[in-house]
């Protein structure tokens, strides 16, 4: 374990050392040029690029002062999950479970289920300790929280109130039983209450997760001020006021104005008007000129096709079913709640049937959360960088894996699944593309610097 511990620390620091480098290739800065500002020795600037020696608290403070980067620059994500898959026994679960209270009553019990430094959800085990007495959603016991910053997916085990606040301020309840689920946007105020009559306290797994706003992005809008920030927030209260808003905001960090977007486009300007304004949609044929025009793809011109309501509530018997994969039945999956402003969301119910199959059948390119609903244990069996790993998933064990891990259940057993795109999907991931495979371990961790001192034809 020490081993494990001191291997993880050397490839932390030779990633900070990469991340260094990039740094100082950004602002175009030598090691000599860094040495002399930062003024440390040039010897120990090349032993932190090479991952020899940690960057301190002094030379962070003497960078931030005199060039313009953040502290959090450089610092790199601690990972904790060197061998691709992080589990957390039930055992260990129970230990870290803390009891909430609200209006001086037991409301809750928490438990800690499977994190990871490197994960973009926080799941929960969370107990309903209070019981209603009524399906009334008014009902004055009930403690709503404030909402919170992050997307929630519920799935719930036993009878559970749901409790939640619509935007115009209606409360509602939705009756909830095992296997049903729910998705919730952010700051939507909501609560959980067993339900008179049951058996045993219901239970739910909350997994709440950042979506793009989380981390760098969130920090560049708190750095423009409220103020300025919100106002990158455009009207998407529909599809034709999301489609006008989207073309404004190009047209306007493009400079252009009607008439110079009409003559560049060949789209009449009341026709732009009403584009803008909402009242009328572009045509395929519309979207290409104004992409032409103002130097940008189609999609960038594109509002959501769906406009959704901030919850969604699905009950078990919605879910769709299936087999997979091709000409097997080695997992059986369910589908639970989804919402499209969430693409790369997904969410399961996955019963793993015996097979005496060995192949790594499973690899998904999301992060992935596991929780074993079931009551039997299942195995789990991984690869990363050429070895084998197998562990058992008891009843209540919960799991994370990285994206594109190979892997593979078996035994007899019920999975709940979600995957979760983090950061990397979407524009990011277009635009790693573009910079193609082969200069992708670059941009992921830097290696050499930006020109070489002695020529290069």
């Amino acid at each position: 374990m020490q081993k494990e511990q001191h291997t993880s620390i050397n490839s932390e620091q030779i990633k900070s050392g990469k991340n260094f480098l990039g740094i100082l290739n950004d602002i175009k800065r030598r090691p000599e040029d860094a040495s002399e500002e930062l003024n440390i020795p040039l010897n120990e600037i090349q032993l932190i690029i090479e991952g020899k020696k940690p960057i301190t608290t002094e030379l962070v403070n003497q960078a931030i002062k005199i060039w313009p980067v953040n502290a959090r620059d450089f610092y790199i994500v601690r990972d904790d999950c060197v061998l691709g898959v992080k589990i957390m026994k039930a055992k260990e679960s129970a230990k870290s479970s803390r009891i909430m209270e609200r209006a001086g009553k037991p409301y809750y019990e928490y438990r800690d289920t499977a994190m990871s430094t490197v994960a973009p959800f926080r799941p929960e085990w969370i107990l309903e300790l209070y019981t209603v007495s009524d399906n009334d959603p008014t009902n004055s016991d009930v403690q709503w929280n404030n909402g919170h910053f992050m997307h929630q997916f519920t799935y719930f085990i036993g009878e559970v109130n749901f409790y939640y606040q619509t935007p115009n301020g209606e409360k509602k309840v939705a009756i909830m039983n095992t296997g049903d689920s729910m998705y919730i946007t952010p700051f939507t105020r909501h609560s959980f209450a067993t339900r008179k009559g049951s058996k045993e306290n219901g239970l739910i797994l909350a997994i709440t997760y950042g979506g793009k706003l989380t981390g760098d992005v969130q920090q560049e809008l708190s750095a423009l001020s409220v103020e300025l920030g919100s106002n990158f927030a455009l009207d998407f209260s529909s599809t034709e006021s999301a489609s006008g808003a989207i073309l404004n905001y190009h047209r306007n960090i493009s400079n252009f104005t009607i008439e110079e977007l009409s003559r560049n486009s060949s789209i009449e300007i009341d026709e732009l008007k009403s584009f803008e304004s909402g009242l009328k949609l572009p045509s395929i044929s519309d979207l290409k000129k104004l992409a032409d025009a103002l130097t940008i793809n189609i999609r960038d011109l594109l509002p959501n096709d769906k406009t959704e309501d901030k919850v969604i509530v699905k009950f078990h018997n919605e879910g769709k079913t299936w087999f997979y994969p091709e000409n097997s039945d080695s997992y059986e999956f369910h589908e639970l709640t989804a919402t499209s402003a969430l693409p790369f969301s997904k969410s399961f119910e996955m019963k793993v049937n015996n097979s005496n199959n060995s192949d790594l059948d499973l690899e998904s390119g999301l992060h992935q959360y596991v929780y074993n609903i079931g009551n039997n244990p299942v195995s789990l069996t991984w690869e990363l960088n050429n070895q084998t790993f197998t562990e058992s998933i008891n009843p209540n064990d919960s799991v994370y894996l990285k994206p594109f891990i190979k892997h593979n259940f078996r035994g007899n057993g019920k999975l709940l699944i979600l995957r979760i795109g983090g950061k990397v999907v979407g524009d990011s991931q277009r635009e790693l593309s573009i910079i193609g495979k082969k200069n992708a371990k670059r941009a992921i961790s830097e290696t050499i610097q930006w020109f070489d001192p002695k020529g290069k034809n």
